[in-house]
């Protein structure tokens, strides 16, 4: 599924994604059927690609290629500053390991911030705000990062530039290979309007 900006995929609060798919899903006809439920989480602020399951067993063996690493997920997001054509960040967050790739995929010249890139990410790891924390460490924040952004460089208002583009898995059950994706916003499109 989809999930928007500015949504919590879950928690306490009544307005979250998991509240919302009860209501938004027509739920399973298999025998082991139960509350729809996200399989991941985004960060309020990402747009993009959601897994979502409607069964226990489903539910499960997604959980377990996560946990697995056996599904490749791709982002993209805006991020300010010159930067190399492509890298490698390595850091530990939380005390534990940490990796993404990045490729630069265009550049465009800014009056307010010099340079914003249009990044393809491909996290290795899956710690929390890991691609939030990694640009930002390398002083390279995601455009409209009010935790890890720079001071002067916040963007306020519209929003973070991190979108969840695509997953790649084998079906756990028919073991056919699936690559859902969700195109970018139309607000990268317009900062790199030749998309």
């Amino acid at each position: 599924m989809h999930k928007p900006a500015g949504i919590l995929v879950s928690g306490n609060s009544f307005k979250t994604i998991t509240n919302a798919l009860v209501r938004n899903i027509k739920r399973s006809t298999l025998p082991d059927a139960t509350k729809p439920q996200p399989v991941h989480r985004l960060d309020f602020g990402t747009t993009g690609v959601l897994l979502v399951g409607k069964t226990s067993s489903s539910i499960r063996a997604l959980n377990k290629l996560f946990e697995d690493k056996d599904i490749k997920k791709t982002y993209y997001a805006t991020a300010i500053g010159e930067m190399d054509s492509e890298g490698e960040i390595t850091t530990n967050i939380d005390g534990k390991a940490s990796k993404s790739n990045y490729t630069l995929c265009k550049t465009v010249l800014s009056k307010r911030f010099g340079t914003l890139n249009l990044l393809r990410l491909e996290p290795q790891t899956g710690r929390r705000h890991q691609l939030r924390k990694h640009l930002s460490h390398i002083d390279h924040p995601i455009l409209g990062d009010k935790v890890y952004g720079v001071e002067p460089l916040i963007l306020n208002g519209k929003g973070l530039y991190l979108h969840a583009y695509s997953l790649q898995f084998t079906h756990p059950f028919t073991h056919e290979q699936l690559f859902l994706k969700e195109e970018l916003p139309e607000r990268f499109k317009k900062i790199f309007d030749s998309l």
